[in-house]
């Protein structure tokens, strides 16, 4: 039972949010708890469909406040004359029920944190269902037709008051009609685009990076402007700008580079102004009456040479003026100048987690069809000449990224993985683009000399991978560090191998599973173990962990996890054949990973595989898949079903759930037999008429 899907991965979500449900429906039920399956729905789906990085296991106070005063509000609708779910109770069951289930990602909060934070909210819950204004559009016009007496289960009577309402025939509230339209268009949909995950990263200690830090050309420079201002404040000009006298002073006490031999204004003086404009943004100097002071609360910070950094790393993004802006008439704005503050942190995010440095022309590319499928620009000569201003100014950002230290530039040859992707696919248009499409392109559609051009142009930029060596770029460990601390501030995961140490072993195993690769995942797993008393307890735990998973698919997954990290790992998986509750689990990865064979199980383990196979499919498809696979399989499958419930698996709740499976097929034999049995979508409704919208 997997924590995270893909967004596409439809069916195994849903499956897996069914198990989910009705497990936790009977785990609340032995404990003498209510719980509304409804809310649970949507609060899965929340995590699913409402977060950027979609793990169902991972809870933090910011998405309780957001999942009862946002998403609830905005997506389910509650008719005149009901009262809203108890969705702060069963919300906090479902986090009682995953921590204890041993589903929840040890990288967010705390249980008690997050219990917390619902106590807190849950105030405030109830009347932001009933803020019209925090309404989504398909709810206001749902309540706005029960209001006026329409049936809005009634699809007739529904589209009938759509009809009316598009030609204005329909009284409603103008003023709060505006708030939501002003709402989503400033927080945009509730369902939002999922990040790209990242791969996990290797970090320094805090100490090693405050000692990289120390070194940062531009670091001095920010703290050298701060330092020259000083409490007193220097004079500027009437204009705003630095005197000259002063700003040649600063050239060469800085060492910024600007030749200061022909120029006649401070204006003309690019890295110094930019490094003036930094500090303002990073609120470390400021101009108060024609005086640029250093800013006194700013003091701590220029003390402490880590937290400059970062401050100086997260204020870069908004220079764009003063990095690429119009200095002289030579110099135009390019394409990157547009989308400056949007393409620097992408690049980043593009460098962040690679295994091998960025090729120069790899990371040029990317960029140019970002450039081609934003800008509407006809000719080949003009997409020449505007994709290099862009990568000049690029290259440009590039360089005070390089000064501040969080990048790192050099030549080299090319790793072989940047070859595999064709380089034509991402800076050319492929074949057979429509005639309407082909002048954004620079090239003529269809015809012999677009082809022999594409393919010149292709084999131009492969040579340019694999003639020599090319500019290799990636980020440095300061660079890392930064970048994930926005990905995390953004809600996105970015996993920091060492991360894991003092988690619990489920957790441990969870986030392996599904997060790390091979390498992170060893290096992290003998971190966890390094960290306990003895690597035999260590072991004992992992292996605990595994039993007490109640999920035969999870189960499976995290000794996958484990076996592959584990050192001698097969070994272990051997030893672990025999084991009362694992060994189920150790035979399914066994004859998975083909180190047994059919013919190598006696009689009760070849059962207990069926069963294994049957309670992991169940899990999977659910209950309606799991009929509709089988539904073909006539005699066999029920000859399957009855060896399964007499194997003596040790799961005896999944052995239930599998149970119910086949007594219903047994009573819808169509259902159970036929092959063209239609898989029904579960319905939105819950209790007291609530609907997704």
């Amino acid at each position: 039972m997997r924590t995270f899907f893909a967004p596409e991965e439809t069916e195994a979500y849903e499956a897996a949010r069914s198990l989910l449900m009705r497990r936790l429906d009977q785990w609340a039920r032995e404990r003498g708890e209510n719980v509304d399956l409804f809310v649970v729905e949507t609060a899965l789906d929340y995590r699913h469909r409402g977060t950027c990085d979609g793990r169902l296991g991972l809870w933090e106070p910011r998405h309780v406040e957001e999942y009862l005063l946002d998403w609830l509000p905005r997506t389910v609708t509650v008719l005149p004359g009901e009262d809203p779910a108890d969705a702060p109770g069963t919300l906090a069951a479902l986090l009682r029920y995953l921590e204890a289930m041993g589903l929840s990602d040890p990288r967010g909060a705390t249980p008690a944190d997050n219990l917390a934070a619902i106590e807190a909210f849950a105030p405030r819950y109830a009347p932001a269902m009933a803020d019209r204004g925090r309404w989504g559009i398909a709810k206001f016009w749902a309540v706005t037709a029960a209001e006026q007496g329409v049936d809005v289960q009634d699809p007739a009577a529904l589209e009938s008051f759509v009809e009316q309402a598009q030609q204005g025939e329909v009284p409603y509230d103008q003023d709060v009609l505006d708030e939501v339209l002003r709402n989503h268009l400033t927080r945009g949909p509730a369902e939002v685009a999922r990040a790209e995950p990242q791969l996990p990263v290797l970090l320094p200690a805090e100490k090693e990076l405050r000692a990289r830090a120390e070194t940062s050309c531009a670091l001095r420079w920010l703290r050298g402007i701060a330092d020259w201002a000083g409490p007193e404040g220097r004079a500027l000009t009437a204009a705003g700008n630095l005197r000259m006298a002063d700003a040649r002073a600063l050239v060469a006490e800085l060492g910024t580079g600007d030749a200061v031999d022909t120029v006649r204004s401070s204006t003309q003086l690019p890295r110094l102004g930019l490094v003036v404009e930094w500090a303002k943004r990073a609120r470390l100097v400021r101009v108060v009456k024609g005086r640029l002071y250093a800013v006194a609360k700013a003091q701590p910070l220029l003390k402490d040479r880590l937290a400059l950094w970062r401050r100086a790393f997260e204020t870069f993004p908004e220079l764009r003026v003063p990095l690429l802006g119009t200095r002289s008439g030579r110099h135009v704005e390019s394409m990157l100048f547009d989308s400056f503050e949007d393409a620097v942190p992408d690049v980043l995010n593009t460098l962040y987690s690679l295994p091998h440095a960025m090729p120069w022309p790899r990371l040029r590319d990317s960029l140019h069809l970002c450039y081609r499928a934003e800008n509407d620009l006809t000719g080949r000569n003009a997409w020449q000449r505007e994709l290099g201003h862009a990568d000049r100014d690029l290259r440009t950002a590039l360089d005070v990224l390089e000064d501040l230290g969080a990048i790192k530039r050099h030549e080299g040859m090319a790793d072989p993985v940047f070859l595999d992707i064709p380089l034509e696919e991402a800076v050319l248009p492929p074949a057979g683009m429509p005639p309407e499409l082909a002048d954004l392109f620079g090239v003529v559609a269809g015809g012999h000399g677009e082809s022999e051009d594409a393919e010149e142009r292709s084999k131009e930029r492969r040579a340019e991978l694999t003639d020599g060596p090319v500019e290799l770029i990636r980020l440095t460990a300061l660079g890392h560090d930064s970048v994930r601390r926005r990905l995390l501030a953004e809600g996105r995961d970015a996993p920091r191998v060492g991360e894991l140490a003092h988690a619990p072993a489920a957790g441990l195993l969870g986030v392996i599973a599904e997060h790390y690769d091979p390498d992170a995942a060893r290096t992290e797993l003998a971190a966890w173990i390094a960290a306990r008393a003895s690597p035999a307890e260590a072991l004992e735990k992992l292996t605990d962990a595994v039993r007490a998973t109640p999920f035969r698919t999870r189960a499976e997954a995290l000794l996958d996890a484990l076996v592959d990290a584990y050192p001698n790992g097969e070994a272990l998986l051997r030893g672990l054949r025999g084991d009362p509750l694992l060994g189920p689990t150790a035979l399914s990865v066994l004859v998975r990973r083909e180190v047994l064979g059919a013919e190598d199980l006696n009689e009760p383990e070849s059962l207990v595989m069926v069963a294994e196979s049957l309670l992991q499919l169940l899990e999977s498809a659910g209950p309606e898949g799991f009929l509709e696979i089988l539904g073909g399989q006539g005699l066999s499958a029920h000859k399957a079903l009855e060896a399964a419930l007499a194997s003596g698996h040790p799961d005896q709740v999944g052995l239930a759930d599998l149970k119910k499976v086949a007594e219903q097929a047994r009573r819808q034999p169509a259902v159970r037999l036929g092959r063209g049995h239609q898989r029904r979508r579960r319905g939105g409704g819950g209790k007291g008429g609530r609907r997704r919208r």
